[in-house]
Order: C-alpha cells, then sequence, then structure tokens
C-alpha cells in the first residue's frame, strides 16, 4: 500500500492519475499542478475518494518538499515539463521519497536533451537509499523494456535495434501536436543522431526517411530522429551496432513546421515586442491547439515497436514487438488520446512496480536495466496489449 503524488495535470498526468486510481495498491493520489483548476477537473472525471489535488510550483524544491511531506507521499511520479526534473528530483531526496519520470531532463534555454544531467544523481540517490527510475513512458519506456525483453528471452547479443513510432490518427486539425507542443518542436527541429559502429552519427533535421510498414495501418513516411532512449539502450546493451529511431509525420505536418522554421516561430531565444520579452516558441504553444483537447475527435490508431536483430545461439534472428493503441478507445475508457495513453499508462505501471518491490534498487536507473517480465504481464491488462514476430520481415537489411 502506497501514497503517490503526481506532477502534471495534461493529458499524460490524467491518464496516470485515472490509472493508479483503479490499483489497489495505491490508496492516496495527491495530483499536482501550478494550475489547481486542471487537477479539480481531472479528479472529478475519475470519481474516486483516493483522489485529492493540490497546486504546486515545481520549479520551488521547498514547495514540492512540503507537499510531498504533509501528504506523506511513498512515490512522485513527475509528468511536468522536462525542465522540472531535476528540481523535482532535489525534492525527493530532501523529503525521502522515491521518484519516476517519463521524459529526460532538458535545460530551458537549449533545445537539447540527455541523461548525464539526471545520471549525475546515482550517487544522492544510492546514498539515500532511493530509487530515481527515469524514462518510464512509452518511448522512451515501454520500448526499453521491449528490448530488454527482447535480450532476455530471444538473443544472446542484440546487434541491430530500430524503434518505430507511428500515429495514424486524425485529428482533424489544420495543424496540432500531440503531447505539449513546446516541447514536441524542439524534439523534432534539432539535429537527427543515430548510433553505429561505435560513433554517434549526426544528420539535418528531418533529412532521412523512409516508408514504413506498420502493423493494420500500412506505409507511412518515417523520419530518423534523435531520441533519448537511445542514449541509454546503447550504454547498457554494449554488443549493439547500430540504434536507430523513426517517427511518422504527415507531408502537411512537415510543411507546416518548415514554414514556422522559416519566420523564426521555433526559436526559443527572447525577442522584444511592444516592450515585452517574449520566446516565439512559447507563443506559438499558446495558440495551438492544447494536445488534451484532440482527444474526443481522434480517430484512428498509433503503433510503436521495436526491430530487432542479433544471434541465438549462433545462429542469426530477427525480432519485432509492438503495440497498436485506438485514440477513440482510449478516450472512451479514461478521456484521452492515445498518446498521452501510450505515455501515461507505463508510467503508472512502473510506479506499481517500484511499490510493489518488483523494481526496487537505490540509485538512478533506465528501465532497460529492470527486469522486463512482471511488467510486461502486466501491460496488456492496463490497456497497451503487445504483439511480437519472431524471425519474420525485416525492413532494415540495408
Amino acid at each position: 500500500m502506497a501514497k503517490v503524488m503526481i506532477v502534471g495535470a495534461g493529458g499524460v498526468g490524467s491518464v496516470v492519475a485515472h490509472k493508479c486510481a483503479a490499483l489497489e495498491d495505491f490508496t492516496d493520489i495527491l495530483l499536482a499542478s501550478r494550475t489547481v483548476a486542471k487537477c479539480d477537473q481531472i479528479a472529478a472525471h475519475i470519481g474516486s475518494p483516493k483522489v485529492k489535488t493540490a497546486a504546486l510550483d515545481a520549479f520551488q524544491v521547498s514547495d514540492t518538499v512540503k507537499l510531498l511531506q504533509d501528504f506523506g507521499a511513498d512515490l512522485l511520479i513527475n509528468v511536468a515539463l522536462p525542465y522540472q526534473d531535476l528540481v523535482l528530483m532535489d525534492a525527493c531526496l530532501e523529503a525521502g521519497v522515491d521518484y519516476l519520470d517519463t521524459a529526460n531532463y532538458e535545460p530551458p534555454d537549449l533545445a537539447k536533451f540527455e541523461y548525464s544531467w539526471q545520471w549525475a544523481y546515482q550517487d544522492k540517490f544510492k546514498d539515500a537509499g532511493l530509487m530515481a527510475m527515469l524514462g518510464c513512458g512509452f518511448d522512451p519506456g515501454v520500448t526499453g523494456i521491449f528490448t530488454a525483453y527482447a535480450l532476455k528471452h530471444h538473443f544472446d547479443e542484440i546487434h541491430y535495434l530500430d524503434i518505430v513510432d507511428c500515429n495514424a490518427g486524425n485529428h482533424g486539425q489544420a495543424f496540432a501536436t500531440n503531447f505539449n507542443p513546446e516541447i514536441n518542436i524542439r524534439e523534432i527541429t534539432q539535429k537527427g543522431r543515430y548510433y553505429e559502429d561505435g560513433v554517434w552519427q549526426e544528420i539535418d533535421p528531418l533529412s532521412v526517411h523512409r516508408d514504413i510498414n506498420y502493423p493494420h495501418i500500412g506505409d507511412r513516411p518515417s523520419y530518423l530522429l534523435y531520441h533519448e532512449e537511445l542514449e541509454s539502450l546503447v550504454k547498457n546493451i554494449p554488443t549493439l551496432k547500430r540504434a536507430r529511431f523513426w517517427m511518422t509525420f504527415s507531408e502537411a505536418y512537415i510543411n507546416h513546421l518548415r514554414v514556422l522554421e522559416a519566420v523564426g516561430m521555433t526559436r526559443i531565444d527572447e525577442v522584444e515586442y511592444q516592450g515585452q520579452k517574449i520566446v516565439p516558441l512559447q507563443f506559438l504553444k499558446a495558440v495551438l491547439p492544447e494536445p488534451a483537447s484532440l482527444a474526443e475527435n481522434y480517430s484512428g490508431q498509433t503503433s510503436i515497436g521495436c526491430y530487432i536483430k542479433g544471434v541465438k545461439d549462433g545462429q542469426a534472428k530477427t525480432y519485432y514487438i509492438y503495440n497498436n493503441c485506438d485514440h477513440a478507445v482510449c478516450f472512451a475508457e479514461v478521456g484521452s488520446q492515445a498518446i498521452s495513453y501510450t505515455t501515461g499508462v507505463p508510467a503508472a505501471l512502473g510506479g506499481l512496480m517500484m511499490v510493489q518491490g518488483k523494481w526496487k534498487q537505490a540509485g538512478v536507473f533506465n528501465v532497460e536495466e529492470m527486469d522486463p517480465d512482471p511488467f510486461l504481464a502486466k501491460l496488456g491488462e492496463m490497456g497497451l496489449p503487445w504483439h511480437e514476430v519472431v524471425n519474420g520481415p525485416f525492413p532494415f537489411d540495408d
């Protein structure tokens, strides 16, 4: 039995709160955000006496510490902005509370994300006897767990990994992002990177793409991006010869994005407008649709998985493991679209693994360092069934 504090009341926070409320292991849930009205709306939708709400400025460590201690939290699940990862980790250390997040730290003034800042907390969490679980969404998150499961059950060595992420849904908007627009656009407009033969290769943003066939969806143009789980997987699976990440975007989305870049709306530095300093990307975020608002009219599916190639008992082997998720089904269950759902469910489940002691070590960890079996045994039951294809077609031999 445990008390969990969830920080962040966007689409993902709503899913995490819904799923935690449905789990008997969580006796009390505190949903906290700068805008408490958003928390209250989510709590009303859940309709459980277990869920309480509170206002919180997560950048203020002392405020977070006080809220954690007053509530008596055993675990903090961070689904707020990646800018807040380090201050929330600091608060957990001071309050003596375990920590879990879904995305790695980003400095507000630099469009760069990597695990080095959070990995530097290893000794602090280990000495405190606390656990910090990093990147427990879907990608990063389930993709790392899929890879760990493949290594445990299907391979002696993994040599090639291609993570593929398709959103074939339709929300009816001319241009919108499926999660926080500021974070989303920062992510996809930076240079792409992939790992090959011991070296990180860098490419211009969205300059490499290919059609990939997704189950029950078909061929979709998929672009080579850098994604944070590549960094941890290369570190934790040293036999990897190549690791890449691919994500689908429509032609209309790419065209809109390139126009916004060309006119300076994706800039993250301040500009002066009518005597005030504003960040163009933050202004763009304010005028784009709120991602959670897309859910009601969303149709279609997502498909996210891992194509893996390596050796087992001296023989070459291929393996594909994936999940498809339906936007409309997610909305009917918890009022979210599938992007929020596929991130929020693993966060709640990762928290469950921690409070049950199935994932419990002192220090800072990425998900692929944990035993994948208990997590995947529960994932389908919680709404994300997964499928595997052994020695099937492998689209990345070139």
